[in-house]
């Protein structure tokens, strides 16, 4: 299990970098006109002095939230912290000093007189921030935890309101074909038997070729109700199969397309869904059915937009009411990678 006091990010350096950089360039210039020094001199010593510490910094603290800190008892943690801490600061400082040793850049007296007694100082320093840093880093990946928990929670329960809707309408093609064709019902538990299994997974987001898989099989058990009146076709490049989508997304709108397209009518359905990407994923679903007479969406509808919005930044759109046609647009694509 990860330890989300010890993730430390590619960003988060940077930001030290940068701070640190600039902190120490802004001191040593300073420091560098009060005592009559040349304030370029001040300013390369300062860059320096900031580049040197962060990336001892990175070395040694990367490497101890790695290999170090996870094998140890937690209260051992703050020595080991507070002693990499240092040491980055110190050898920071020595390697500054060296490199300026031999330059004809003006350097401070302390520190050509007492260099390693500098360095210590600069190192206690350095200790500071590393745990004002360590503390701001517990904060946020804890407070992107929750927020993580809470979307997920959140996820399952809009998807648990959905599967409700499509077994009851399954479970009515099942009813009416057990007396009438029980080879066909027994078809139908099959494919009942495949959308429990694929609901009950965990993961709320599956490639685009596998629920287009689920939407092929929910038509086919329809069709077992509605004798093969409605016709489906699917236009997708195959380079877009191991894209993500949220599960049930493009099977909800088709089964809302028969729910209230197909209503009181027995004449031949089509659905075409349309898949294409350039920045985002774009899905188009469209039906021959009747008009949609409101914008306002029902609660299948509302819960899938929210389950786009917290998954894929995406959106639910009405791009046509007569013919009905929704669009999909899915802003943050993902891969499904094999496993």
């Amino acid at each position: 299990m990860r330890n989300i006091e010890l993730e430390i990010t590619r960003n988060d350096w940077l930001s030290v970098l940068l701070i640190g950089v600039s902190f120490s360039t802004l001191l040593s210039v300073f420091g560098y006109y009060l005592l009559g020094l040349s304030a370029l001199d001040g300013a390369i010593f300062g860059v320096l002095l900031g580049f040197f510490i962060t990336t001892f910094s990175m070395i040694f603290i990367s490497s101890m939230n790695r290999y170090i800190l996870p094998f140890l008892s937690r209260e051992w943690w703050n020595g080991v912290a507070a002693f990499f801490s240092f040491l980055s600061g110190f050898l920071g400082t020595l390697s500054t000093y060296y490199a300026l040793q031999h330059n004809a850049l003006a350097t401070v007296a302390l520190f050509s007189v007492h260099p390693y007694e500098m360095a210590s100082i600069i190192g206690v320093l350095t200790y500071l921030m590393g745990a004002l840093m360590y503390r701001f880093v517990k904060t946020r990946n804890e407070k992107e935890q929750i927020d993580r928990l809470f979307v997920n929670s959140r996820v399952r329960s809009l998807e648990t309101q959905l599967n409700p809707h499509f077994l009851y309408n399954a479970l009515n093609s099942l009813a009416e074909l057990i007396h009438q064709d029980p080879d066909k019902a027994e078809a139908t538990v099959l494919k009942i038997s495949t959308f429990l299994r694929n609901t009950m997974t965990e993961t709320p987001l599956i490639s685009l070729e596998q629920e287009l898989k689920n939407v092929r099989d929910y038509i086919d058990l329809e069709n077992l109700r509605f004798s093969g009146l409605i016709d489906l076709q699917i236009r997708s490049d195959e380079s877009l199969k191991r894209w993500a989508v949220p599960k049930f997304s493009i099977q909800l709108l088709c089964e809302n397309a028969i729910k209230h397209g197909m209503r009181g009518s027995r004449s031949p359905f089509s659905l075409s869904i349309d898949c294409s990407a350039d920045e985002f994923l774009r899905i188009r679903v469209a039906n021959s059915g009747k008009p949609i007479t409101s914008p306002e969406y029902g609660i299948g509808l509302s819960n899938l937009r929210e389950r786009l919005a917290y998954l894929c930044h995406g959106e639910l759109k009405i791009v046509s009411f007569d013919p009905p046609v929704y669009l999909i647009t899915l802003k943050e694509p993902h891969e499904i990678s094999d496993r």
